[in-house]
């Protein structure tokens, strides 16, 4: 594919990328949203840490939305410190951040950064657990329109690989999986919900 493309591409995942969080952290910045300090500190060093893997792995401007995105995830996290948001932490949060930092050494011993990608991928589809359950539980309590748009970030970043490799596509084409089945979960329980009552 031709590199203007790709760059387009890569331009519209950061475009999308901007487009979900900015109504995010306005809320933060009102007092509605909350967000929890350390799952927000954790989802912030696995993205950019994988961010730098893709770099190395030669993933050029596909990698550039997962680094906007781990950006403005610490940032997130610092406005929930900040704004003294939920800053409980727990043993669980304490060993995905520990695990989160093991990917760093993975790396460096085995100089391959496809070990710490896997690592990295597996803590983040993790975090999702909680998250699935809450939304089939309580489907209008999360935001359709917040998912969507991670689903089509990371299609877009895909599509703006320059080199497509496991280390540069396996987090990526996992956060876009689990943001469609989040989706599609969703709006289905919201119609059985309605259904219900």
């Amino acid at each position: 594919m031709d590199s203007r493309i790709k760059l387009l591409f890569s331009g519209l995942a950061i475009v999308v990328t901007f487009m979900a969080f900015v109504p995010y952290i306005r809320g933060i910045l009102a007092g509605r949203i909350k967000p929890h300090l350390f799952s927000w500190l954790i989802w912030g060093t696995t993205t950019l840490i994988v961010f730098f893997a893709q770099l190395e792995a030669k993933g050029g401007a596909g990698a550039w939305p997962i680094g906007v995105s781990g950006t403005i995830t610490i940032y997130i996290a610092f406005l929930s410190y900040v704004k003294r948001a939920d800053i409980s932490i727990t043993r669980v949060d304490k060993l995905f951040f520990g695990a989160s930092l093991l990917s760093l050494p993975c790396w460096y011993f085995t100089s391959n950064p496809l070990w710490a990608v896997v690592l990295l991928t597996t803590i983040d589809l993790l975090g999702f657990g909680p998250t699935i359950r809450k939304a089939y539980d309580h489907p209008y309590e999360e935001s359709l329109l917040f998912i969507f748009l991670f689903f089509v970030r990371n299609t877009f970043a895909l599509l703006a690989l320059e080199s497509y490799s496991l280390t540069t596509v396996l987090f990526p084409l996992s956060i876009s999986c689990i943001c469609l089945f989040l989706v599609v979960m969703i709006s289905y329980r919201r119609r059985v919900v309605v259904a219900d009552r």
